[in-house]
């Protein structure tokens, strides 16, 4: 598959998860009920064996297949919501998150599959396991939108990886990871002292020092190419 369109499928399947959420609550199931998870895993699942589809049967063509499922997804979910007198707070809950209301007892099942998932990547070839990655990153992804949103999970998987391009390779892991941090402190900080909404103020912040770590790590990129005598002149 294209490399460029890998970025955007995570962008995808977390609108689509979210629609089989939106879906279940229009439904009347309980909002925190396992109902809920199956109908998020199985409208994301149904979304990744789609795009596993379109990617032998259309290459060519898969960026703009990924682009059409995101906004289809997120048509729907508007579609559904129009019916909930509470409709925009949902659509808002869905997109942004609440991150600061987080509960212990759902943070440990995602922690049990991120610890999977991590098995998975450590010992098997996903390169080669299309379908597997595929299936593995549709559950992770649904996990992670019902706890922060779609635009963070979004954020968080992008904005650390495009920000520390430039970093050495053996460097790159960490880095990405201390953009990550500091972005996510920077914006409860922000949040909490000027009452902004927590996730979208993460996803701002984490943009600004994603942008400021990438122009550092470019700067020192360039320094790095020189020689010692252009090193000198500097």
């Amino acid at each position: 598959m294209h490399e460029r369109g890998i970025v955007f499928i995570d962008l995808a399947i977390a609108q689509v998860a979210g629609l089989g959420v939106v879906a279940a609550d229009a439904m009347g199931w309980e909002p925190n009920g396992w109902s809920v998870q199956v109908s998020a895993v199985a409208a994301a699942l149904v979304a990744a064996a789609f795009l596993i589809w379109t990617e032998r049967r259309l290459a060519a063509f898969q960026e703009a297949v990924i682009g059409v499922v995101f906004v289809v997804a997120a048509s729907a979910e508007i579609v559904l919501l129009s019916y909930n007198p509470h409709g925009a707070e949902h659509l808002k809950d869905l997109l942004a998150g609440q991150i600061l209301w987080v509960q212990l007892a759902q943070l440990v099942p995602v922690l049990v599959l991120y610890a999977l998932v991590v098995a998975a990547l450590l010992f098997l070839d996903l390169r080669r396991r299309r379908a597997t990655f595929y299936a593995l990153f549709a559950v992770t992804i649904t996990a992670s939108v019902q706890l922060v949103g779609v635009f963070l999970v979004f954020a968080s998987l992008i904005v650390p990886a495009l920000a520390v391009h430039a970093a050495p390779r053996r460097m790159r892991l960490a880095a990405g990871y201390t953009v990550g941090f500091i972005g996510y402190v920077l914006g409860l900080l922000a949040s909490a002292n000027y009452d902004f909404p927590t996730g979208a103020a993460i996803v701002c912040l984490l943009a600004a020092v994603g942008a400021a770590a990438a122009v550092a790590l470019k700067r020192s990129q360039q320094y790095r190419s020189l020689s010692p005598s252009e090193r000198n002149q500097h």
